[in-house]
Parts: C-alpha cells; structure tokens; sequence
C-alpha cells in the first residue's frame, strides 16, 4: 500500500471525525455560554472587552495595519507606540498564534471578531489534537476521545486564564501536540515531523510551548516506565530521541528565542512579585469541581464531570494494571504539588514568579487529567470502578462544600451531571456488545458534556466579570472610530506626530488607532523609553511597563506632537487639539544638559528656558519636610486638619503646572483639584496643569493625602507659552525628514555641527551614519537619539536592528541544517534498504 492511499485511509477513518466532533462541540458549548451570558461577539455586551483584552485588541488592529500596508513601521520597528518602540519581539510574543494572522481577512473596525477567533479556534484545535493523542495512549473509542477533548478544550484554565491573553492559547494545542511527537519517539518514526512539531508549539507562543514540553516530557517519561516489554538500553533510546528532537526543534525557533531574551533584558523591569505561599488543600481540591472560579489564588484546573468521575475511577478500576494506576497518581499529584512548591514554580515559568497568577501552567496539569481520564475509560471501567469514582468526587465535594470555588452551579453539574455520567458509563460497560445501547450512551454523555461545558461556561464568566480586573470597556465601537478617522486626517508622518493620549479608549490606543503617541503596554517596553518618559513628566502604570504620552504642552513640542485627543464632553468623549511642535529632528550646536527637575530636563532638550521655578514656602497644615534635592516629604493629613500648603510667586500670566508622580491623594491650587493615584514605583502620576497665575504673581498648592507622601523639591513650574513659541521658532530643524519601516533619514542645512536630536528613544539597535561615512550606535541625550555631526555635515541615516536577530537566525539555521541532514541520511538509507543493501532504519 502506498503513502498516500495509506494516509487516504487514515483521513477517511473515525479519527478525523472524531477530531471535528471535539472541535464543534468544545466551540459550540463556548459560544452558548457566551451567547447567554451576552458577551462578546453576542448580546448587548458585544462592543466590549475586559481590561487584559484591551493590551491584545490594539495589537491585533497593528497586526491588520501591517497585512494590508497602512501603518508606517514594519515587522522590525513600529513607530506608533511610546514614540518609537521595537516591534519584533512583540510579535514574536502576542501574534504568533496562527489564528491570529486571520485578523487581515477582517474589516479593521471588526477587529475585536478576530481576537475572539483566536480563542475560539485554539479551543476547537487543542479539543481536535488531544482527541487524536489519547488514542496513542491507548485505542479505544474515538468519539468517547472526543467528549474528553471537550472537556480538555474548555477546561478552567481556558475561561480564568488562557482565554484572556489569547496568545496563551495555543498551549492548549502545544501540550497534545508535543504529546503526539513524543509518541512518535516512542514508536521510533517520524522524528523530522515531530521536530517540527515542537517548533510549531514553541513558534506559536514559546512561554506555554516550554510548559507544554515539559508536560510533554513527563507524560512520556510515565509511558517509558510503563513499557515493560522494553529493555532498558531500548528505553533511554526512547528518552534520548525524545531530547535530541525537542533540542532541534527548540533550535529552529532561536529567533524567536533570541529576540525575546535580548528584549526581555532590555525591557523595563517588572514589579517584583512573590510567591504567598500554596493554597490550603481544601481550595485546591475544590478546584477540581466544574462550575466555579475561586477567590484565591489558585491553579485553575477542573475539565468537567465526565473527566472527574474518570479520573477518580482509575484506582478503582481492575482492568488497568496496578502499576500503571499507580505511576499515573504518581504523576498527578507530583505535577500537581510542582505547582504550589516555589522553586519548582519558577522552573514551570521561565525562572521567574509571574506577575499576577503563579499557576499559569494549569493547563498541563489539565491535560494529565484527561489523560488519566482515558487510561480509565479505554478499558471500560465497571461499576465497582465507577462507585469508587463516585464515592471519591462526593469525599471532594464534602471536604471543599465551602470553598470559594464552590458555586450553585458546582452542585447542579456534580449532581446531575455526575449522576447521568455515572450511569451512561455503567450502560457502556454492562452493555458494550450491544451497539443500540453503546451508541444511545454515547450520545447521552455527548448530551450532558456539552450541556455541562456550557453551564460551567456561563457560570465561570459571571463569575470572572463580576471581578474589577476583568470590568469590560469599549474599544472598537462609535467613539474609537471616530478618533481613528480624527487621527487619519491630521497624519503628517514623519513632518509631525498625532497622539491619540491623554484620552484613552484602551491600553495601547497609539495602534488601536493609528497615531504616533507615548503611550504603550507591553513586556518588552525598552527600559530606555519608559526612563525617557518619566523624566519628562509622563506618567506610567505597572513600573513603567504601561507608558502614558505626556499631557503638558512642553512635553508634546518636545515629540512633535501638533494633533491630541483631549477627554471632553463631547459625545464621543474626546476633543481634537492642535498645538506648536518641535520638528522631529532638529540641531542643537551645543546642548547643555541639566537634570535637577523635570522642568530643567525639559528645558535641555528644547534648549530654551520656558518655566520659572518658584521657591515653595510651607504656610499651613502639617508641616512638610525638605530633604535636598531628594524632595519633600509630605506627612498625612489628620481628619479635620488644615491641608498642607505650599506658597511661592511666580510672574503673572504664566501658568502653574504642578509635578508629584508618586503623590497619593488630593490636589488643590489655582483653580483646579484633582485625585492624584501615585504609587512608588507602580503608578507615576504625569505633569498636570493648576491654573493661571494672578496679578499679585501668588502661586499655591495644597495637598491632602491619607499617608506620608513625597513629592519632588521643586515639583510647581510656571510655564511662560510665549518663551515656548519664541524657542519653536528659533529651532533649526532639519529640512526634509523620511522614514521607512525602520528607517529614518534626514537632510539638514548645509554645515550643521553639534548635535542632531531626534525625537525618538534612544533604544538600543539604533545605528547612524553621517554623510554616508561608516555606522555608529546612536547616542543618547536624556533618553533621546542624537547624532553627533562633526564640524558639518548636510545629512544622516539611523537604520534599527533587532537585538538578537542575526544571532538567533544563525542558531535556527544550525537546528535547520541537523534537520535536514537527518532527514536526508534517512531517505537515502530507506532507499538502501529497499535496494536491499543494508538493515531497515525508523522513519522520519
């Protein structure tokens, strides 16, 4: 028989159509829980998203942007997002689920259907691979697979943790993906398409890839042990397959790898998290029942009451061997205690405690379940099994009845779910020759998954959304398009930028819609922007790793800004502003660089003086302490206390801008109040405007706060604007400006010397050429770019490279050359042994 009559076959057989099963029934029982519950792409709720979705929609509308040659970066560089800012990585990490890349086949105010695509189809793909890997576990029914492929597909993991991020998704795929390559190691065949396999899981998100490969590992390290009619030399053979084969696929992706790491170590640092300590066994436990979502912190891991009951019935049952029951609870609570156990936490996360939740590897623990659930229901477990099964879930039900996990709809689905699985199942069994009953069980547990998987859907949600983190709010809908279409037509890349800050429809609104702004969320946020950015005045969220665009008027001249959205009440709530800019580029013969304030550091790039600083006098309420340069120190105010109260002078008809980034509490003075939310160093609040200052030149501010507070020592400018417009027009800029997709070029009046500025960070991958002469890495001023142009020059060239890039790309090629050299030596050795000529070797 040939390959492909043989592959024929293989598409033909119950597989695929068991496949396609899990596939619809795990998307189909999702979108009803969604179709119920109203969320997005159904219901009046259907223009929304939660927060952690808002990060991933904007990159979504960038990713459109770059299929169809409407955005000005590329692949290597996107200047929309904190005024400039390397893309690469950020693709590699957000978009590389392949579902993704199906957002260009949408219109690109539709872009919020796409993103749930992503999810959706990564749950019908993860439920299809896991039906077919089960059968390498063992044979057996595929269309039984299936119904556990539905509870694999959406299991807790998928509602509380994965559907969220939907780039995490595709380790619901990489965990049965890898499983299957690993069976091929077993079987001593296909090594070259299991590499691939690794590559794909590794390719498609590298974080849940490593996870999913670990999972992976262990399940086949239970199979090897498992394998008694091996010998032993045979079985490390097995292992070292295995190894050589996820070390080549591991290989073939060191681009991605490379430019993640050279990023990551680049990137602003993430707030410190640690580990509080494993939950008590009672919440973990309880975590094993559908239907809920607990309020601590644990792994989230049930797959519904089909899975469960199996899984509790394998102990019980005779017909799978001792040994083997024994090695896979083995493998279950290991796993299962390798989550809550801090260093084995860090080798399942990259050596790192994640911010947010610890256990984001659940799905693996997930997918051993429903593992250990087919190692149960291929050998048809009988009723003595299935009462154990029974008694072993009501023993969980009673120890965690009180848990925070445990929801009305946890009683319903353990009850009734569990009772109609319980006797569907002992139907199979005290049946299995007659096919009429088979067939009416099968569809009876087919009836209660999906009904049980939509229920526990519904019920998870309700539950999630009730939780401020996950609060839905608009992006791409009336008002967002409206901005979208405000921005479009006051585009005058690269002459001046629009920024669509201090308004914010959603996080990272620069590629949601398509300006060139400060703001940007994302791990890999160049710790060189966020710094840049903070010292002008902007203020930042999570440590700097969610930037701001600045909201004074020195801080938009400084980055071109000429076009922002200002919130207002207007009906779309924005209003479009125009303002004097800088030219993206401009030459400075000297620059004089002081940075004893955020005023003077303003100053020094803009080159002109436009704030005066008023000596601040404590006049009132608790006394505030100055410590140098270091700042003050605000005490709390008492209940019924004056505020403390700063006074000073300034020159009437210049304006009080006040600066207290990690100030907690309530700002009053010159006309104005407004709630500060600074938190050092978490939240850092931007430079914001008090008012006008009075004929009698009198400036004052007053400060409530719950809590002893700094501020900086001189944290009040008064901004002169005409200072401000006499130092636009005496800057000599440059005189023609182009940029590529990570280029920029600029031609400059003939002789400039000193320093060419350009508004744009400094970060590393920058190199610039003078008049043609040789590359050099780009200089930094404050943050900024500068090209130093000698005595004279009339033009330069800057050109990003990624970090890591051209190193990864050599790594990859070696993983690329071992593959190709294995599967050569293969095919030529095949064809020997079909001459005859030598002994029969495994295939590739």
């Amino acid at each position: 028989m040939s390959r492909s009559t043989a592959l024929a076959r293989r598409l033909r057989s119950p597989e695929l159509g068991a496949a396609a099963l899990a596939a619809v029934l795990s998307m189909g029982a999702y979108c009803l829980a969604m179709a119920i519950r109203g969320t997005y792409p159904f219901g009046a709720r259907s223009r929304a998203v939660n927060d952690l979705g808002n990060q991933f929609v904007p990159f979504h509308a960038h990713l459109w942007d770059l299929q169809h040659g409407n955005t000005t970066g590329d692949l290597v560089f996107n200047w929309n997002s904190g005024f400039g800012a390397p893309f690469l990585a950020d693709f590699f990490t957000y978009l590389m689920n392949p579902f993704s890349w199906l957002v260009g086949l949408f219109p690109r105010d539709a872009v919020n259907f796409p993103v749930f695509l992503v999810t959706l189809l990564s749950i019908g793909l993860g439920a299809a691979v896991m039906t077919y890997f089960l059968g390498r576990l063992h044979p057996g029914s595929p269309w039984l697979r299936a119904l556990l492929g539905v509870g694999y597909g959406v299991c807790a993991w998928v509602l509380n943790d994965g559907s969220p991020d939907p780039m995490w998704m595709w380790g619901l795929v990489s965990l049965p993906l890898v499983g299957i390559a690993c069976d091929w190691c077993l079987a001593g065949r296909r090594w070259v398409l299991g590499t691939l396999f690794v590559a794909v899981a590794w390719a498609g998100n590298f974080y849940t890839g490593a996870m999913a490969t670990i999972g992976a590992g262990l399940v086949l390290l239970v199979r090897v042990v498992l394998a008694d009619d091996r010998p032993v030399r045979a079985r490390l053979l097995v292992l070292g397959r295995a190894a050589g084969m996820v070390v080549t696929g591991v290989l073939l992706t060191a681009p991605v790898m490379f430019v993640g790491l050279k990023a990551s170590k680049s990137s602003q640092p993430a707030p410190l998290a640690t580990y509080g300590g494993p939950p008590g066994l009672t919440d973990y436990l309880a975590q094993l029942l559908p239907g809920g979502r607990s309020g601590l912190s644990v792994p989230n891991i049930f797959i519904g009451m089909l899975g469960l009951l199996l899984v509790a019935s394998l102990p019980f049952n005779r017909r799978v061997g001792v040994r083997e029951r024994v090695v896979w609870y083995v493998l279950l609570l290991l796993v299962a205690l390798s989550f809550v156990w801090e260093p084995t936490i860090l080798l399942w996360h990259g050596l790192a405690i994640p911010n947010g939740s610890p256990y984001r590897a659940a799905f693996v623990l997930s997918g051993m379940l429903t593992m250990a659930a087919w190692v149960s229901l291929s050998r048809r477990p009988d009723l003595f099994a299935l009462l154990g099964g029974a008694g072993l879930v009501a023993l969980v039900a009673l120890v965690g009845h009180d848990r925070s996990s445990v929801y009305a709809a946890t009683w319903v689905l353990v009850g009734a779910g569990g009772a109609l699985a319980l006797a569907a199942l002992w139907a199979l069994d005290r049946w299995h020759g007659d096919r009429r009953v088979g067939r009416l069980a099968v569809l009876v547990l087919a009836c209660g998954v999906v009904a049980g998987t939509t229920l526990s859907t519904y019920s998870a949600t309700v539950i999630r959304d009730k939780l401020p983190f996950f609060s839905p709010r608009p992006t791409i809908g009336g008002p967002s398009l409206a901005a979208y279409d405000v921005l479009r037509q006051h585009d005058d890349w690269p002459a001046t930028r629009t920024d669509p800050g201090p308004h914010e429809f959603a996080s990272n609104d620069p590629m949601l819609l398509a300006g060139e702004g400060g703001s940007y969320y994302s791990s890999y946020i160049p710790a060189t922007t966020a710094e840049l950015l903070h010292d002008l005045g902007a203020g930042w969220f999570i440590q700097g790793r969610h930037t701001l665009s600045p909201a004074d008027p020195v801080g938009r001249a400084l980055f071109g800004v000429t076009t922002y959205l200002d919130s207002s009440s207007d009906p779309n709530g924005f209003t479009a502003k125009q303002a004097a800019a800088a030219p993206l580029v401009t030459v400075h013969p000297s620059v004089r660089l002081d940075t004893s304030s955020v005023w003077s550091r303003q100053e020094s790039l803009l080159g002109a003086k436009v704030y005066e600083i008023p000596q601040l006098t404590p006049t009132a309420g608790p006394r505030p302490t100055l410590h140098g340069n270091s700042g003050w120190s605000v005490p709390a105010t008492p209940r019924g206390s004056a505020w403390t109260t700063f006074t000073g002078s300034c020159t009437p008809g210049t304006t009080a801008f006040f600066y207290g980034p990690w100030f907690n509490g309530t700002v009053m003075g010159m006309g104005a109040k407004y709630e500060s939310y600074g938190r050092q160093s978490m939240t850092a609040m931007p430079i914001r405007e008090l008012g006008p200052v009075g004929a009698d030149g009198r400036v004052r501010v007053q400060l409530r706060t719950p809590a002893a507070a700094q501020i900086p020592a001189a944290p009040i400018g008064c901004f002169d604007q005409a200072a401000l417009t006499r130092a636009l027009g005496g800057l000599k800029g440059a005189t023609e400006v182009s940029s590529g997709g990570h280029t920029l070029s600029a031609e400059l009046p003939a002789g400039s010397s000193g320093t060419a500025l350009v508004s744009v960070p400094a970060v590393t991958g920058w190199q610039c050429s003078v008049d043609g002469g040789a590359e050099r890495s780009a200089q930094s001023v404050l943050g900024m770019i500068g090209v130093p142009l000698g005595s004279g020059a009339s033009r330069f060239s800057c050109t990003y490279r990624t970090p890591g890039l051209a190193v990864g790309l050599a790594v990859g090629g070696v993983g690329l050359a071992v593959l190709v050299g294995v599967s050569v030596t293969a095919r030529l050795r095949r064809r020997h042994h079909a001459d005859g000529s030598v002994t029969p070797v495994p295939s590739t």
